[in-house]
């Protein structure tokens, strides 16, 4: 019998990672993308005619319905970090995960697995932590047999993490430091996607909740010190006053592509690691991978010089 995967936001930084997985599984493949050409490195994993793009209007059920139709997995990866307008939580991640849901149970899929946060909490302070909450209620209600995994800050070649903070130790003579104590528990983007890989073929995986947290847990004071010692930069480490972060959060909202969001802020205020009860990658049978195995071999390029070692004639 065919096995169809359909994977909304596939073409994204964990999508990259899942299509050769799935692929591998033997499951044919529809990435739902707003940018099909996007996807197209991604149909060169699997056989020829294995991996298809699709572009599909996220706000139409009918929409959405023919996506998952006939597919016998369905993976939600789709996810912002930063509002263009009011609103766009609540659509995004609020609303969308319980659509996809429910179109998924009217197809017969038989797993559903939707990508979340540690930190998803109706009651939190963040509009991307409450509306994150939001849709996991909204897809349990739809499709209670989903898995939801919920992991920590991701890290990979493409991350817009460490990267981020690389290419500042590259241009500013110190490296600002946002909330220094708050904890983090940084994942591999690999495996967060042999995780989804996973929890499609467990059976033990349906309905249940898992979260997604690295080997270590770090402050984030610690993460920049980390990025400065990969980089090979001498930077100071200076703790920012809350209220010029505030400020600077606040005036940045206005620019197209903020450096960070006052809800972000919020967001950094509380820790960002696996809680004690919570299962996580040992109950999926996978061993998660240290950030010092990845991020070196990526972030060599903001080292001085490029990273490049010198050539000494002989």
């Amino acid at each position: 019998m065919r096995r169809l995967a359909t994977i909304f936001g596939g073409s994204g930084f964990i999508g990259r990672h899942l299509v050769p997985r799935l692929a591998r599984l033997e499951y044919d493949i529809r990435i739902i993308t707003r940018h099909p050409d996007d996807a197209l490195p991604l149909t060169t994993q699997g056989r020829v005619g294995q991996i298809v793009p699709r572009r599909a209007d996220l706000r139409s059920d009918d929409a959405v319905a023919a996506a998952v139709a006939e597919s016998t997995l369905v993976v939600n990866l789709i996810g912002i970090l930063a509002e263009k307008k009011s609103g766009d939580f609540n659509r995004v991640q609020g609303e969308l995960p319980g659509r996809i849901g429910r179109a998924a149970a009217r197809a017969g899929a038989g797993r559903v697995v939707h990508v979340s946060a540690i930190g998803a909490d109706p009651g939190s302070e963040s509009a991307y932590a409450r509306s994150k909450a939001a849709g996991e209620a909204a897809l349990r209600e739809a499709f209670p047999a989903a898995t939801i995994l919920r992991p920590s800050i991701i890290f990979g070649p493409e991350d817009q993490f460490f990267n981020r903070f690389a290419a500042m130790a590259q241009m500013l003579p110190f490296m600002p430091v946002i909330c220094g104590g708050t904890r983090f528990q940084p994942v591999y983007v690999g495996d967060v996607a042999d995780a989804i890989a996973a929890a499609s073929q467990r059976p033990d995986a349906a309905g249940r909740t898992y979260e997604l947290g690295g080997p270590r847990v770090v402050s984030f004071r610690e993460l920049m010190g980390y990025v400065l010692e990969v980089t090979g930069r001498r930077r100071r480490l200076v703790e920012l006053p809350d209220g010029l972060v505030r400020l600077q959060a606040r005036l940045g909202e206005h620019l197209p592509s903020p450096p960070l969001t006052r809800d972000q802020l919020a967001q950094l205020r509380r820790d960002n690691v696996v809680g004690e009860a919570a299962a996580g990658f040992a109950e999926l049978g996978i061993s998660p991978t240290a950030m010092e195995a990845v991020v070196p071999s990526y972030l060599a390029r903001f080292r001085p010089g490029g990273g490049k070692r010198r050539s000494f004639p002989y």
